[in-house]
């Protein structure tokens, strides 16, 4: 099964995604990509996948224009400017869904506050891709 995970940036949501999407199960092939693709993975984002056990280090953002032409089973948007801004794929795709979350990159506060809130995203990431993946499985 081939899944496009799609967000803006392609810094945080969709790569927490597509980390855990790859766990579930070894058949997935999974890749993440932004309509605006910033130049690395937040920081944040590495730190809280790797205390899940998830290494993304090895990431970076991609442009959802190099996919525009391949065929995937799902492409699923993340966040809302993605879902709005989301490209006609002249490849195949035969599912299109959207899955939002907050962006955690845009919380303000103290340093605790703004991790806590990567951690929160993170687990309604993961909660959510769990009921996704029991579904299509």
């Amino acid at each position: 099964m081939r899944i496009l995970i799609l967000c803006t940036g392609n810094s945080c949501r969709s790569q927490m995604a597509e980390g855990f999407l790859k766990t579930l199960d070894d058949r997935f092939e999974v890749v993440s990509a932004g309509t605006e693709p910033s130049g690395t993975i937040h920081p944040l984002a590495t730190k809280v996948m790797k205390e899940a056990g998830i290494d993304i280090s090895d990431g970076y953002p991609k442009n959802v224009s190099e996919f525009l032409e391949e065929k995937f089973d799902y492409v699923i948007t993340v966040c809302d400017s993605a879902k709005e801004s989301c490209p006609v794929f002249t490849g195949q795709v035969k599912h299109r869904i959207h899955i939002g979350f907050d962006d955690p990159a845009e919380v303000k506060g103290s340093e605790k506050y703004i991790l806590s809130e990567f951690r929160r995203v993170r687990d309604e990431i993961n909660k959510e891709f769990v009921k996704f993946f029991t579904k299509v499985i």
